[in-house]
């Protein structure tokens, strides 16, 4: 198991356990380094030595710069074994605010109140469309969405205030992500999901999928009803994105570097795409200026991949238990996320089981010891740190607050939270 070996600190760092690490562990490969930044300057490691077999490494993520200049773009990444710490202070002067406890200011009753978009009458259908507002999450995006709604609105004119717009963005933003999940659960015939059965398990496929569509659609009414042509545009984005994704999973590439480009436009339009375009539409409804929607949207951006690559590596490195669902699930369903397309590079013959979607008998075990034998979980933990990164240092621009200083350490939570 993963967590005989590695051990997640608070300080973002893989550290080697006391038990002895398995092969091509960290502590096992040298190379140190340090982080060096200026101030308002997203931090860059500088390893002092970088081996020659740790090259591919490097060339490869450097071939997903040239690949999507503009929308995945990565910041200098360079291969190391050393433990990193990535905390960053917040500049406002203030104390640290918990992000949660700070965000559910403006969210209370914020199930409530979606139970109230779902206006239905039949009461299976009713039962369905609630199932997973019960009010027992963390409710991430939500969090983000008003959290970046005031940020944008100090910055702006030091307003306080969010809108009732901007908190309907909140709503609708965790409204979509959730008929998402079920519609998932379908496609991945998925057992559980937040420590409980899912709506297909339950209700069966079939109204599974119009209890999904039913969640989307109450969503779009709410955003109409915003009355924003804009914000609904921008919406209607991640709606699309949310398609394509889906289906850019289903496909694979037979070509190393273009498998991980492939891996991480998918990562980007399924889970990153509803973050940034979210916080995109309510930097537009508290603030004119564009540069400010850009910040936005690419704090979003880059939080939403980074949330994402963590929950790649959790599914190695978790217990089921905590993550409220099976691990190795990814696996199990063919997919070959960052910590698998990682360990290609110290096993090529993972390459073989990557296109035959780990669907022989034996591949699924076979591929997740790989994974856990090479530094394909410490490599994508890294990348996740370099997009959190260029969250802080993109979500810094805007004027000193409370809220600002919370989006920065919700973007190291990121980083260390276990399910």
């Amino acid at each position: 198991m993963a967590s005989c070996w590695w051990r997640w600190r608070r300080c973002c760092a893989w550290r080697p356990s006391a038990r002895s690490p398995g092969p091509g562990s960290p502590g096992r490969a040298g190379g140190r380094g340090g982080w060096a930044a200026s101030r308002g300057q997203s931090q860059v490691w500088r390893p002092k030595g970088l081996r020659m077999s740790q090259m591919s490494y490097f060339n490869l993520v450097k071939s997903l710069t040239s690949a999507f200049p503009n929308i995945y773009s990565i910041p200098r990444f360079h291969h190391t074994t050393s433990a990193v710490c990535c905390h960053s202070k917040t500049r406002s002067g203030e104390k640290y605010t918990d992000p949660f406890k700070l965000g559910w200011r403006d969210l209370k009753g914020l199930y409530e109140d979606i139970r109230k978009e779902l206006l239905i009458s039949t009461k299976e259908l009713k039962e369905m469309s609630e199932y997973y507002f019960d009010g027992k999450g963390k409710a991430f995006r939500p969090i983000i969405v008003v959290l970046m709604a005031r940020a944008c609105n100090i910055h702006h004119n030091n307003s306080r205030d969010v809108q009732a717009s901007q908190r309907s963005i909140a709503l609708i933003a965790e409204m979509i992500h959730t008929a998402s999940l079920v519609h998932d659960d379908v496609i991945d015939d998925a057992s559980s999901r937040r420590g409980k059965h899912t709506v297909n398990k339950i209700w069966g496929e079939k109204k599974a999928v119009l209890a999904g569509d039913l969640i989307l659609s109450a969503a779009s009414i709410a955003l109409a009803r915003i009355g924003n042509t804009t914000v609904i545009s921008i919406l209607s984005q991640v709606i699309e994105d949310l398609v394509r994704g889906e289906f850019l999973q289903l496909g694979s590439k037979e070509n190393e570097n273009e498998r991980f480009a492939h891996y991480l436009e998918k990562t980007f339009k399924k889970t990153a795409s509803l973050i940034a375009n979210s916080c995109k539409a309510v930097s537009v409804l508290g603030c004119p200026d564009p540069v400010v929607h850009e910040i936005a949207y690419q704090y979003g951006k880059n939080v939403g991949i980074a949330f994402q690559l963590i929950d790649d590596v959790l599914d190695f490195t978790s217990c089921s238990d905590q993550m409220g669902k099976p691990t190795a699930a990814d696996l199990k369903l063919g997919l070959a996320t960052g910590p698998v397309l990682f360990a290609c590079q110290q096993f090529p013959e993972m390459n073989a089981m990557i296109m035959r979607r780990f669907n022989l008998p034996g591949d699924v075990d076979r591929a997740r010891q790989y994974v856990l034998q090479s530094d394909g979980v410490q490599q994508t933990t890294y990348l996740a740190q370099r997009y959190c990164h260029e969250a802080i240092r993109e979500i810094s621009k805007l004027r000193p607050s409370r809220e600002r200083d919370a989006l920065i350490q919700l973007s190291e939570i990121v980083l260390t939270r276990d399910k």
